[in-house]
């Protein structure tokens, strides 16, 4: 069954910028849309993602962002 989710990313290390926009492609035809807010002040990068999909791709997308050095993901379901 497919869930609905919101994946909060917080990219501190711009040197994992294109392996997060990577990541993303391949998750893209469950992704309903994306938002991202470069944060200057602060050096980082905060991406919102929407996403349905089945539970275990929703899992594997969040941990695969968050295996990555400099990014931290948090997944809020329906």
């Amino acid at each position: 069954m497919d869930r609905v989710a919101l994946i909060g990313i917080i990219v501190q290390d711009i040197r994992a910028v294109e392996e997060v926009n990577l990541i993303l492609s391949q998750f893209g035809r469950y992704i309903i849309g994306r938002m991202g807010l470069p944060y200057r002040k602060r050096s980082l990068n905060i991406i919102s993602i929407a996403i349905d999909a089945p539970q275990d791709i929703i899992s594997s997308l969040s941990g695969k962002l968050g295996m990555l050095d400099g990014v931290s993901a948090k997944t809020l379901y329906s």
